[in-house]
């Protein structure tokens, strides 16, 4: 005969951690709904990421960086309202980090540290991200998680 069937492991089946990346746009707040569907399916846990980028030419221009970054503060603190509120009343674990950076090094990088089973991001609206390629492909690419684009 062969060897005995191995022991189940209660609580490991299924994810433990979706990762959603956000931005206030409709794609990214759909991708955080359907995120927050998944976790609270599963019984997950999820991890709603804002990344912001200050662009450059706000450098140019005389107090323009801190501008930037007193609006960036504030759309993050914005995300983070509606994210918890809306997962508080489903009843889902969640949390919200906002950090500055590029968004697929930030997002892979958060991933990455926090074993995220799967990552999910709305489809990208700009034109120009089907010569550059998206957040979305680029993420595909790495290929290191399951990777879930809501249009």
């Amino acid at each position: 005969m062969g060897s005995p069937a191995p022991d189940f492991e209660i609580g490991t089946d299924g994810p433990s951690l979706i990762l959603v990346g956000v931005d206030g746009s409709r794609t990214s707040l759909r991708a955080a709904a359907y995120a927050g569907g998944l976790a609270r399916r599963q019984g997950c846990r999820l991890l709603a990421v804002y990344v912001s980028r200050v662009p450059a030419s706000a450098a140019m221009v005389p107090g323009g960086a801190a501008v930037m970054n007193e609006t960036l503060d504030l759309v993050a603190d914005d995300l983070e309202r509606l994210m918890l509120s809306r997962t508080a009343e489903a009843g889902i674990a969640a949390e919200f980090r906002s950090v500055r950076g590029d968004p697929v090094a930030e997002l892979t990088a958060i991933a990455d540290q926090e074993h995220a089973d799967a990552v999910v991001v709305g489809a990208s609206e700009h034109l120009g991200h089907r010569i550059v390629g998206s957040l979305a492909s680029r993420l595909v690419r790495a290929g290191k998680w399951p990777v879930i684009v809501v249009p």
